[in-house]
């Protein structure tokens, strides 16, 4: 029988605890699941469902782990743990992809359409000034992963003239490809709304700093739903009060943001409190399921991640 240990808070344990019983029942795979609390011999776990919040940091007893599998599409905070040296896959999920091209684009358009001015309009102005069609509206999208690719796609698909920044070339239809600092560069200083959508690693850590933000265009607009760690927070506030037309921000360094901090009161800043995706305890168990049947049949296991950065 192989041994499933679900390393997570109770709570998501409660979530996940039918789902994902029944997914691994309909793979045909006879499981039993465990859990941190309860008298396992690490060295006879076979699979970890994991989430990195977890309270399980060292993987060195789990001497016959086949794979941890991660609850989340974010991994920065397990990738680098070198005592895991069993592979490491990241959620991939239809429904979590969705939810992630519904803030984006529902924020995109937003800014490109100007609805505040309607929304927030205690004047009563009339003001009959059209915003420009989405041919007219660049936006960049940096992070062509999963994620950024199918917001990417979806812009595209809407008429808007999207530039993808990544680490490597993509080829995604009506979308135009960029890598390395002057792609970078490219990127921002061309684009009306700029969407975060890169993974945190050390090489993108501050990523929107002084001199990438003062590369973007007077007005322009920065949406990040990626990760807190990749904008200098002081760096942004500045630019805000310059340069910059708005942020719309849904992850932070520390969540929940603090009280006190600026983001809060700054009036060109909009905060949503981490919703722009999250994974679906249904559809998120039929991944973990589909992908211990793989590796329980020697198949090549779906969404592994390439650590090779994060342990050099």
């Amino acid at each position: 029988m192989t041994r499933v240990l679900f390393a997570a808070k109770p709570k998501t344990w409660a979530e996940y605890r039918a789902p994902l019983t029944a997914a691994l029942a309909e793979t045909g795979v006879t499981a039993e699941i465990v859990t941190l609390d309860d008298a396992t011999d690490p060295a006879t776990v076979d699979w970890i469902v994991y989430a990195p919040n977890s309270a399980l940091q060292d993987f060195v007893p789990y001497t016959a782990l086949k794979g941890c599998l991660c609850l989340w599409a974010g991994i920065e905070d397990v990738e680098g743990n070198r005592t895991l040296t069993a592979p490491l896959t990241r959620m991939v999920d239809t429904n979590l992809t969705r939810g992630m091209v519904e803030w984006v684009t529902g924020h995109v358009l937003r800014h490109h359409l100007g609805m505040d001015a309607h929304v927030v309009n205690p004047d009563r102005r009339w003001d009959g000034t059209p915003p420009p069609v989405a041919t007219d509206r660049p936006v960049a999208v940096l992070g062509l992963g999963v994620l950024g690719a199918a917001c990417a796609r979806n812009l595209a698909e809407l008429g808007f003239p999207v530039t993808g920044w990544s680490r490597r070339p993509k080829e995604i239809p009506g979308v135009r490809s960029v890598t390395g600092d002057d792609g970078l560069r490219d990127a921002l200083s061309g684009a009306r709304i700029v969407v975060l959508l890169t993974p945190h690693t050390r090489s993108t850590e501050n990523l929107m700093n002084a001199r990438t933000l003062g590369w973007m265009q007077r007005g322009a607009v920065l949406l990040n739903p990626g990760r807190g760690a990749l904008i200098d927070d002081e760096a942004l506030l500045a630019a805000l009060d310059g340069h910059l037309g708005h942020a719309t921000l849904d992850t932070f360094r520390v969540e929940p943001l603090p009280q006190d901090h600026p983001f809060w009161s700054h009036p060109r800043v909009t905060v949503t409190p981490h919703i722009a995706s999250a994974t679906r305890p249904a559809s998120a168990a039929r991944v973990i399921a589909d992908n211990i049947r793989r590796g329980e049949a020697g198949m090549p296991m779906r969404h592994v991640v390439d650590r090779t950065e994060a342990l050099t």
